[in-house]
């Protein structure tokens, strides 16, 4: 079962990757579908292979000289301190509103995303000051949510960047520089829990780096804008769906 498991997650972070995310929408619904407990194992190793697939992509995307680090600092620094209390929180959470409220956040952040794929690109960038205060303020709330819910943020941070006036390419390759950061943060709250699963980490975490890599290759050439906010919005709708069908009465 964990190869299949790991299969999964290859697919994944290849498709993951080419939408700037770090892949946790899905890679937390998988371990838990496949029997793996939602709060102690799935959210955890979500948030670890989350971070490797951003770091991964982020490093291709670099060479393509598309990544916004000053735009991206304010997101970096607050979902940085963020994600760590959203970890801690999760532990007074029950799995079931857990879960619910990780499913709204992705039929929320999917809807947008396919009702504005066929708008044109940005052109013009929101001024530098209240573009920093705007990613400051959302970085923060979205860091507590990544270490909340187990996810790094991106399928937030994308729109975001996108509503400011980045052009969408732009936009998730910043947003795979800023999800690094919630995401290991996110996981380093768990780890003082000591939520993890080390050989499920290893196996998963050398697919994902892989596969990001392969994901990170295809949006620099192949992807067109329109494709990867369409493919992003029912993505996420789906599985919030499916995850919301599979709540046990309270």
């Amino acid at each position: 079962m964990v190869w299949l498991v790991i299969l999964v997650l290859f697919l994944l972070g290849c498709l993951f990757a080419m939408l700037g995310l770090g892949g946790a929408l899905l890679y937390i619904p998988v371990f838990h579908w496949f029997g793996y407990d939602f709060k102690s194992v799935a959210i955890p190793t979500g948030l670890f292979l989350n971070g490797l697939t951003a770091l991964s992509a982020a490093a291709s995307y670099q060479r393509a000289k598309l990544i916004d680090y000053r735009g991206g600092l304010p997101m970096v620094v607050t979902s940085f301190v963020g994600a760590p209390v959203g970890a801690w929180a999760s532990g007074f959470v029950p799995q079931n509103t857990v879960i619910l409220l990780f499913s709204i956040g992705m039929v929320a952040s999917g809807g947008k995303m396919l009702l504005s794929s066929g708008d044109p690109e940005p052109v013009l960038l929101m001024e530098p000051k209240l573009r920093a205060w705007i990613t400051g303020v959302s970085g923060l709330f979205i860091g507590f949510l990544a270490g909340l819910l187990g996810i790094g943020g991106g399928f937030l941070f994308v729109p975001i960047l996108i509503a400011l006036g980045y052009p969408t390419k732009q936009a998730a390759a910043t947003s795979s520089f800023v999800v690094i950061f919630s995401s290991f943060s996110g996981f380093a709250g768990h780890l003082s829990e000591g939520h993890f699963d080390l050989p499920l980490l290893f196996g998963a975490g050398l697919a994902v780096v892989v596969a990001s890599q392969l994901g990170a290759h295809l949006m620099k050439r192949k992807m067109k804008a329109k494709w990867l906010k369409q493919m992003f919005g029912v993505l996420l709708i789906g599985v919030a769906v499916k995850l919301v069908l599979g709540i046990h009465p309270f």
